[in-house]
């Protein structure tokens, strides 16, 4: 089975059907043994009626208690050696599966990693949601076929020729009676991918719009538009289940027929060979040795079926991966080499220059133009943008990941101990302690580690769902510290904080950052007052720059700007010292 710290190898993108195929042959000795096992399992099974039909034949009708006693033994040791065999088979698929879901698991995540910031523009979050919760299960099960799939198909074919030497007529009826079988449930069959593809998409549109409620219920509250987003949630659950229902309709069809239409068919085989045994064409050992194959052709024809429906949803769950796997990273054309040393940020678009070595804030009425003004200098959308002497886009990416470091206020918490959370990139034991300490102290998070059962060492759940709103915050502002990137681009770093722990929070950034280049939105006078320049912004663009004091001497619409942040505090934001760890 794949290792945690195995390469799952380059996945083939080409189609579903394809990917499936990957899947196989990255397992080639796994899979050929399942389906090699799988195979012996089902002929043993077809070996039990035509052992019971020499029993009846030489033992029974002659009275040759000795060869009763020699094929009723035969029976018993391959009963035997098939039950320890159907143990092995299972064993082993289950690794098939697990193989499969590990390594699509990695595949998935790994591409994720390396569409980045890409990711969340190209594709939503419902989709990589859906895509892990439950494509990779089907995925899996699909997997099935390539073990007792196989099987019985080789049990078929098989008793196809041990009923030869009984009947033709019966051997004829039996290869011909699948191929019927499949074409009476094949439309079945596309019919359920169209359905199940239809309910998938809207399962993953309904994903992501539950964590946009989750993520935004509080503003949701605060504009009154709760119970409109509850009414059109309610409205495309309505749909979602009517979707559920067409797919249980079809599923429920194809598996009626996947247990009936067997039975029928083989209750026809078992009739024609009691009409032969009446007639003497065939004997009374005969008789019961095409009832046994008929028994044991129940499952591989039942078989056929089913992971006919379990393909047809694998092949609908892997073409969504595939489809995700397609999506590609933005394409990094850059050739020149970064400043060699710390140089002037610029972005034409809004006008903000940003001067190496200083702490620089961005104040405007909405915070997106100023998160878009760092998204540009961060290289994280198109721009003009130019890092001294060069664009910022003819930089390799590499390069700018690692010398300038956007800090997102909403940035992802992995769950995991928190000495683990704060180091990132670098491992948790290459991290100085004091290194650590160092940057706890420079986002006043002190009371936060000390208020944790093991300290940097007590667990962290995901999204910091243990944390306050506060908290979490701070804990983004160590992480973003201990990087120490030659440019820190933070958003909104302070505006979960109480007003004390806001000045303290921007005495100790800026002492922490002397010397190199911080930006940081916000509106707060409180951090703008320890900015060396702040750039005032009105629709994106630079109005005024200075520093805070002249910027509210001359500016009335700054003065007004941070009037407002100061006299109407969101107070449901606020992390004050009251607030504890939770759990």
């Amino acid at each position: 089975m794949i290792d945690a710290y195995e390469d799952p190898g380059t996945p083939d993108s080409r189609g579903g059907w394809r990917y499936l195929w990957w899947l196989v042959m990255r397992q080639p000795g796994r899979s050929a043994a399942g389906a090699v096992l799988g195979s012996l399992w089902m002929v043993l099974l077809a070996a039990t009626p035509f052992l019971m039909a020499r029993a009846v034949d030489q033992g029974l009708e002659k009275g040759d208690m000795g060869a009763l006693a020699l094929w009723t033994g035969l029976l018993l040791a391959v009963g035997t050696f098939n039950a320890w065999l159907s143990i092995v088979r299972h064993r082993t698929m289950t690794r098939v599966r697990m193989d499969a879901n590990f390594r699509t698991v990695k595949v998935v995540v790994g591409h994720a990693v390396r569409l980045g910031a890409a990711l969340p523009r190209q594709v939503g979050a419902g989709e990589v949601v859906t895509i892990g919760v439950g494509d990779v299960q089907q995925i899996a099960s699909a997997l099935t076929v390539i073990g007792p799939g196989v099987g019985a198909i080789v049990a078929y074919l098989v008793v196809a020729v041990l009923l030869l030497s009984v009947s033709a007529q019966l051997t004829l009826v039996v290869l011909l009676g699948v191929p019927v079988l499949a074409a009476l449930v094949g439309p079945l069959m596309r019919r359920l991918q169209s359905t199940e593809s239809e309910y998938r998409e809207r399962q993953g549109v309904l994903t992501a719009r539950i964590g946009d409620l989750a993520g935004g219920l509080r503003v949701l509250n605060g504009l009154g538009g709760k119970g409109l987003f509850a009414d059109a949630f309610r409205r495309d659950s309505a749909r979602l289940r009517e979707q559920g229902y067409r797919v249980g309709a079809v599923t429920s069809w194809m598996q009626a027929l996947g247990l009936g239409l067997p039975t029928l068919y083989l209750a026809v085989v078992t009739w024609m060979a009691a009409r032969m045994a009446a007639q003497g064409t065939i004997s009374v050992g005969e008789l019961v040795s095409v009832y046994g194959y008929v028994a044991v052709l129940v499952r591989p024809v039942a078989y056929f079926l089913g992971w006919g429906y379990q393909l047809a949803r694998g092949a609908v769950a892997a073409r969504r991966v595939v489809r995700l796997l397609r999506l590609e990273p933005e394409p990094d054309g850059g050739v020149r080499e970064a400043p060699a040393e710390p140089a002037v940020l610029h972005d034409p678009e809004s006008g903000v220059r940003v001067r190496p070595g200083q702490l620089t804030a961005l104040a405007g009425a909405r915070p997106a133009d100023a998160a878009a003004v760092v998204d540009r200098l961060g290289r994280y959308a198109p721009s003009a943008a130019t890092w001294g002497e060069v664009r910022l886009d003819e930089v390799p990416l590499p390069q700018v990941r690692a010398r300038i470091l956007v800090a997102d206020n909403e940035a992802d918490l992995f769950s995991g101990p928190l000495r683990e959370l704060v180091a990132g990139r670098a491992e948790p034991a290459s991290v100085d302690e004091a290194e650590i300490k160092r940057a706890v102290r420079a986002a006043m998070a002190e009371d936060i580690v000390q208020g944790l059962p093991d300290e940097l060492d007590s667990a962290i759940d995901a999204q910091g769902r243990n944390l306050s709103g506060g908290q979490r915050q701070r804990v983004r502002l160590v992480r973003a510290l201990l990087a120490d990137p030659e440019v820190l681009l933070a958003v909104e770093p302070t505006s979960a904080l109480d007003a004390h722990t806001e000045a303290a929070v921007a005495d100790r950034l800026r002492d922490a950052r002397r010397g190199r280049t911080t930006v940081v939105t916000t509106t707060s006078p409180l951090v703008l007052d320890r900015a060396d320049t702040v750039h005032y912004l009105v629709d994106g663009k630079v109005a005024a720059s200075g520093s805070h004091q002249r910027l509210l001497e001359e500016e009335p619409g700054y003065r007004a700007l941070v009037a407002r942040d100061t006299d109407a505090p969101a107070a449901d934001e606020v992390d004050t010292d009251a607030e504890e760890v939770v759990g």
